[in-house]
């Protein structure tokens, strides 16, 4: 890009309205709200459409996020420096961790590649229940047919989310650990879990349509108020059948044992 002269970023701007940038979401948003949208902002998506036209590209493949920026911007300008345009193969993101942020090293939500196994399995079993077929879909080798049936399983309840992360997570370390590594991982997740296993009598909760964790926690009489119930999330001191709860102000998710702190324990069913 060094080499363009003013006259080619005129060239490459004349392929775009202002309508185009002004309608896209993360332009719309501040625009709609007030909020300052800087020209240099759109020389992004000018440049990006550019590596296609300097590279001459076949196919580009990227997330999509990127939609604007391969099939509008890298296609439109390869049609005006009269190149064949490129095909786009968009692929879904990959929520972190936390289940709704894009996995981001920076964000600190990210399953390294580079981690033992162990580590690598305790990871996958604190993923959110709701983005598993994510998982299988973006991360392992399982085909389409596997992934509905797990889908299908989970919709009716007829395996535990447990049993399916287990899965999952055993698929990933596999993948990049080997099957017996990934076997002895999941053999040190067990024996972790059995060490903290809820003892035989404790007492129960019948939930209400609609409860959330922190209410079931309080109605149980497991944290004095609103406020420690709060700081045992922040601590990551409240687990639903081994697996850390992260907010409190979620529906309930299923029937199982909660655990708050070390020593209390709650049958909920």
């Amino acid at each position: 890009m060094l080499d363009l002269k003013l006259a080619d970023l005129i060239k490459l701007g004349s392929a775009f309205t202002i309508q185009q940038f002004v309608s896209r979401d993360n332009f719309k948003l501040r625009w709609d709200k007030g909020e300052p949208v800087y020209l240099h902002e759109t020389f992004y998506a000018l440049m990006q459409g550019y590596d296609a036209v300097a590279l001459q590209a076949d196919v580009q493949v990227g997330g999509s996020d990127q939609l604007f920026n391969i099939i509008t911007a890298g296609r439109k300008l390869q049609e005006l420096y009269e190149q064949r345009p490129q095909v786009g193969i968009l692929v879904g993101i990959l929520p972190g961790t936390d289940g709704v942020i894009r996995m981001s090293k920076s964000l600190g939500n990210h399953i390294p590649i580079l981690a033992a196994p162990e580590d690598m399995y305790g990871k996958v079993m604190s993923l959110p229940d709701n983005v598993m077929p994510i998982y299988f879909k973006l991360v392992t080798r399982y085909l389409p047919d596997q992934i509905r049936a797990i889908e299908n399983d989970l919709t009716k309840q007829a395996r535990h989310p447990r049993d399916v992360k287990m899965e999952l997570a055993h698929e990933i370390v596999s993948i990049f650990h080997g099957d017996a590594n990934a076997t002895k991982a999941q053999e040190h997740f067990k024996r972790v879990f059995q060490e903290r296993e809820a003892p035989d009598e404790m007492p129960e909760h019948t939930l209400k349509e609609g409860e959330t964790v922190l209410e079931v926690i309080l109605a149980a009489k497991m944290a004095a108020s609103k406020s420690e119930a709060r700081r045992l999330f922040d601590q990551r001191g409240v687990r639903l059948d081994g697996e850390t709860v992260e907010r409190g102000d979620v529906t309930f998710p299923h029937p199982g044992v909660l655990q708050v702190g070390k020593r209390k324990f709650l049958k909920v069913k």
